[in-house]
């Protein structure tokens, strides 16, 4: 009787703390669909008050702004730098920061992030600046193309510091990992924490001390995670909120994210399969309908 009891407090305390789902279909909060040369958008970021998206690897190295209200192209920028698998951007205010590190494979021994001075709403292609690391966890470069855990589409600035959060096809989760963006020479990124997502995280954002994390699952289920920061820097000592965003069927394949006051700008690329296509998307999701 005693195991009886202590195995039912087991499972009732184990589900008391385990990670709970809230609802925000993003379906509903549809903005446009995205202009034809937008077809892989891999990352959203806001620049005085200017959204700013990109397509990634196979496409020309161009930075679009967009009209946050209908999706529309406002301006194309073509960027002085090799597109050779550009996942992720951020900005300083000054500088935009692109990621050229997708490594589905595992293999790749080029990562970089490419720092932008934009000045004056214009990119200053005569002043960009390679930054070029490594994670010093690994030490095989064997193709293992979605079974790796040295795939990257996620990053923030910080603190003065570049913050990359891995998309781990083998583990399912996310490694924290610091860049200092003032390092000429190669660097090793600095792992200081990791998060048990259970999803491929494929953006980042940072806004009012907390961290949004979106990412999908093989099963076409995307996902968003809302983390505190509990510390300068430092967001995976709390469970997160978790959003279930609904299927890349009907919303394409998330791959952005950015946040400012008024709330959250998703973007998703065209996603295909066997059951139809979706076309790629942004969504807006006013504030108010997060819950604290």
């Amino acid at each position: 009787m005693k195991k009886l009891f202590f195995l039912a407090a087991l499972i009732i305390f184990q589900f008391s703390f385990s990670q709970q789902t809230d609802f925000l279909k993003i379906r509903k909060f549809r903005v446009a669909y995205l202009d034809d040369k937008i077809q892989e958008t891999s990352g959203l970021s806001i620049l005085n008050g200017k959204l700013y998206t990109f397509n990634d690897s196979g496409n020309a190295p161009e930075i679009f702004e967009l009209d946050e209200t209908s999706g529309s192209i406002r301006n194309t920028f073509t960027i002085n730098a090799k597109n050779k698998d550009w996942e992720a951007m951020t900005n300083d205010g000054k500088n935009f920061y692109i990621g050229d590190f997708g490594n589905n494979g595992g293999t790749r021994r080029d990562l970089e992030i490419y720092q932008l001075p934009f000045h004056n709403n214009e990119p200053q292609n005569d002043s960009i600046k390679k930054i070029s690391f490594y994670y010093p966890e690994q030490t095989e470069f064997i193709p293992q193309y979605t079974n790796n855990d040295f795939d990257a589409e996620a990053m923030i600035y910080l603190n003065g510091k570049l913050h990359l959060f891995t998309k781990e096809w083998k583990s399912k989760s996310s490694a924290h990992y610091i860049i200092d963006p003032a390092t000429s020479e190669k660097q090793k990124a600095e792992k200081i924490e990791s998060y048990k997502t259970n999803f491929v995280v494929t953006d980042a954002a940072y806004f009012d001390k907390k961290l949004y994390l979106v990412g999908y699952t093989k099963k076409t289920e995307v996902f968003l995670n809302v983390f505190k920061e509990n510390e300068p820097g430092i967001f995976f000592k709390e469970t997160p909120k978790h959003y279930y965003l609904g299927s890349a069927l009907a919303i394409g394949q998330i791959e952005g994210v950015a946040v400012n006051e008024t709330g959250i700008y998703i973007s998703g690329e065209k996603f295909k399969s066997r059951l139809g296509t979706a076309q790629p998307s942004l969504y807006f999701i006013p504030k108010e309908q997060l819950k604290d």
